[in-house]
């Protein structure tokens, strides 16, 4: 078994040349050589360049804190699914916030990224948290009326290297609205990045792209779910209770 010892200081990068301000004080150890998390219930979680975390360890994580959701649900793309993915209920735990933007960051590292946008509201936490260990600053989207638009005095400005950073995609419908405003207002898209992928990788955007969790999770037309026809109704989740 490896020696165990402490973890570096807060802020010390995983890596000799990393840039990202991984945040290792968060229940972290050097487990061998290589900097990880300890979870009550989980194995030694590495954060090593070369290794993308254990898809089993991620759903463990999102079923511990209640983020995957079981019922009848319309997803924001209108779709209904018997599953649901509430990324907020994972993101409220600092560990695991750092954890999973962790991911993110660390694929895009070396991609010069000056500002990482995200669609609000899902995608505003793990934005902000991505943005920070890239050193990047952070804005995000709203919808007025309809439309994805830039508010509040954010802005990006001609030639800055953007990065696009949501919580879930299903159709990407969300995301490629906040590249059409990223190459309008004349950014260099530098990438897209997402924690849970509910295409199983079907969906493509033109850029570098990367998600932490690739799904293929079941979802149906309003016209042809089967749920809606044993009389279930389909909740809206951010509309009801703690949904």
């Amino acid at each position: 078994m490896g020696h165990v010892t402490s973890a570096p200081e807060a802020h010390q990068p995983l890596a000799e040349h990393s840039r990202c301000a991984y945040d290792t004080s968060i229940l972290s150890l050097r487990f061998n050589g290589v900097v990880g998390i300890f979870f009550p219930s989980h194995s030694f979680i590495s954060f090593s360049a070369n290794v993308k975390l254990p898809k089993d360890q991620i759903l463990d994580i999102f079923r511990e804190t209640n983020a995957l959701l079981e019922g009848h649900f319309q997803l924001t793309s209108g779709l209904h699914s018997p599953q649901y993915f509430q990324c907020a209920r994972v993101l409220q735990y600092p560990k695991y916030l750092h954890l999973l933007a962790g991911e993110i960051a660390r694929h895009f590292e070396y991609s010069d990224v000056e500002v990482v946008i995200s669609p609000a509201i899902g995608g505003i936490v793990v934005g902000t948290e991505v943005g920070r260990m890239l050193h990047a600053r952070t804005v995000f989207t709203e919808r007025k009326d309809g439309k994805m638009e830039l508010r509040r005095g954010f802005e990006i400005h001609p030639g800055e290297r953007v990065l696009v950073v949501e919580d879930v995609v299903t159709t990407g419908g969300s995301v490629f609205e906040v590249v059409d405003l990223v190459n309008k207002a004349g950014g260099k898209l530098a990438g897209v990045g997402y924690i849970v992928d509910r295409s199983n990788g079907t969906i493509k955007f033109d850029s570098k792209h990367f998600s932490v969790l690739q799904l293929d999770v079941v979802t149906y037309e309003p016209s042809n779910c089967p749920l809606c026809k044993q009389g279930s109704d389909a909740i809206k989740p951010g509309s009801r209770g703690n949904y």
